[in-house]
Parts: structure tokens; C-alpha cells; sequence
């Protein structure tokens, strides 16, 4: 599962924030398979969608990570879930998405495929309301 600031997201789910404001992003991961799973790493990398299949992923003008974008998980056991916390900010307004994507450091553990199926996440940045 995948929220931001408090709201799930999933592909029909468009979040809305404003402008230089923190907004808090959970990644719950829930292992159902029969082994631990790990070590590896998730990096979340934000990008703009033209609409004509080009994706910007040169953003760091307009959006920052509080702490980092990448959450470094050292095993997730069977049946258990895990939990990464950060924080976006906006700095311009805009439509954005957030692709997660997944770095293994073990080759001989597989991860899950509905890891790889994350829902979409869609966030809509507002200018703040004076």
C-alpha cells in the first residue's frame, strides 16, 4: 500500500497538496511468501507525465525529499509487513507521479511481483490558499 499524506493511493486516486507544504508518503510492503525477502532497496524518483509518452524525471527544481528518497530495507519476513515513512515537498504546482522502484543486493532471494505492481500515484500540487 501506498499513501500519501494519510490518503490511499491507487490508480483512480488523484491526492491533492499545496505548495511548501511537507507531505508525509508511507510504503507498506507485506511479504506473503513462505521466505524472508531482503536485503534491498526502494527508491521513489517523481516525475511528470506529457501525455505523449515522455516522462520528466528532472524535477529536483520542483520537488525535494525530506530525508532521502530511498529507503534501504534489510529483510522483510514471511507473512510480516514493513513500513517506510518520508516526506514530500512541492515547490511549484504541477501534476506529478511517483514511480517506486526496487534495487535487490541479493540476487538469490526474489522479490514478490506484486511489489512490482504498486498502484500509481498521482499528486496534484496547489498553490497555497493566503
Amino acid at each position: 500500500d501506498i499513501l500519501v499524506d494519510g490518503q490511499l493511493c491507487d490508480c483512480d486516486n488523484v491526492v491533492n497538496c499545496k505548495v511548501g507544504d511537507p507531505i508525509p508518503l508511507q510504503v507498506k510492503l507485506t511479504n506473503w511468501s513462505k521466505h524472508s525477502v531482503g536485503p534491498f532497496a526502494l527508491t521513489v524518483m517523481p516525475y511528470q507525465d506529457y501525455q505523449n509518452g515522455v516522462h520528466n524525471y528532472e524535477l529536483q527544481d520542483a520537488i525535494t525529499f525530506v530525508g532521502s528518497n530511498t529507503f534501504y530495507i534489510d529483510s522483510v519476513k514471511p507473512t510480516k509487513d514493513s513500513v517506510y515513512f518520508g516526506a514530500l515537498l512541492f515547490l511549484y504546482t504541477g501534476d506529478f507521479y511517483l514511480n517506486i522502484k526496487f534495487h535487490e543486493d541479493n540476487c538469490s532471494r526474489e522479490l514478490p511481483l506484486s511489489w512490482f505492481c504498486l498502484p500509481s500515484v498521482h499528486i496534484r500540487a496547489t498553490e497555497p490558499v493566503v
